[in-house]
């Protein structure tokens, strides 16, 4: 069954002002086109405004460009699936949605890349985390199960931390590791961490996991942890036990396991919840 397109006009605020989007099927299709929705979810949940405010980003010079249209410039880079500073030359005329952002104009690659320099990175994580908390806090208040695991990303070029390491998909090229934490329920991504390619292993992921769990507090943490039998180490195990965090993972059968298991089933009188 065909469905008829959408001809009613439909309202959306935006930074400047409410607008109004309709769809035209003979029209030319393009992926920023679904944009003005989510510009009015950043302004309805006071998400945009808050999160340029306290970017630690400051200028001194009265002819340096504004912090908004600095960061809002990358997010609409980002937005549009670049991957290169330079690729921001391709929006630059782009007044439509930077305008429904309230920026004035969209910067130049070399504007977006020296903003960044000058902001210190320990500053730039805690304001980026800050508010990457703040979209995600409500849900931690219910049951969730966080998942930790590690992806290979194969690097060509020459980049930051990319070193030969384990790389299941192209052996013997240098690689990145990305460390990630995720609520398993929602699939949502709590925080990711980008590692050199020979860091794949959980004794690399334990801290920042640790970290992660110790910023938020005891009522807002997961039922339990939830990885393979990477993390099914002994070093592992016993820091989140002392940290009274639930853990689920796959081990490996090594001789000793093997035995532990069949003495356990041996000597009777298992208990759920004695199991973690």
């Amino acid at each position: 069954m065909e469905k008829d397109p959408l001809s009613v006009k439909l309202e959306v605020d935006s930074f400047d002002g409410k607008i109004h989007v309709e769809w035209e099927p003979e029209a030319s299709v393009t992926p920023m086109g679904q944009l003005a929705f989510f510009i009015q979810f950043l302004k309805v949940g006071h998400r945009f405004e808050h999160w340029i405010n306290d970017c630690p980003l400051t200028y001194k010079s009265p002819n340096a460009p504004q912090k908004v249209d600095v960061i809002g410039s990358i997010m609409l880079s980002i937005l549009s699936g670049h991957k290169r500073y330079a690729h921001i030359g391709t929006i630059i005329w782009d007044n439509v949605n930077a305008q429904l952002l309230g920026m004035k104009k969209i910067v130049s690659d070399d504007s977006a890349r020296r903003g960044l320099k000058k902001i210190d990175e320990n500053e730039a994580v805690e304001w980026m985390q800050k508010h990457l908390h703040l979209c995600f806090d409500p849900l931690l208040t219910i049951p969730w199960i966080m998942d930790v695991d590690v992806t290979v990303k194969t690097i060509y070029g020459h980049q930051e931390g990319a070193v030969n390491g384990y790389n299941p998909h192209k052996k013997g090229r240098p690689s990145h590791t990305y460390h990630s934490y995720m609520m398993a329920n929602l699939k949502i991504i709590l925080e990711v961490e980008v590692r050199p390619g020979n860091e794949s292993q959980s004794k690399h992921s334990l801290p920042g996991l640790m970290e992660l769990l110790n910023r938020l507090p005891k009522s807002c943490w997961p039922e339990f942890v939830r990885g393979d039998c990477d993390w099914g180490s002994d070093r592992v195990m016993s820091e989140l036990e002392d940290a009274g965090c639930h853990y689920l993972f796959k081990i490996k059968k090594h001789d000793n396991v093997k035995k532990a298991i069949r003495d356990a089933h041996c000597s009777g009188g298992w208990r759920m919840d004695e199991i973690r």
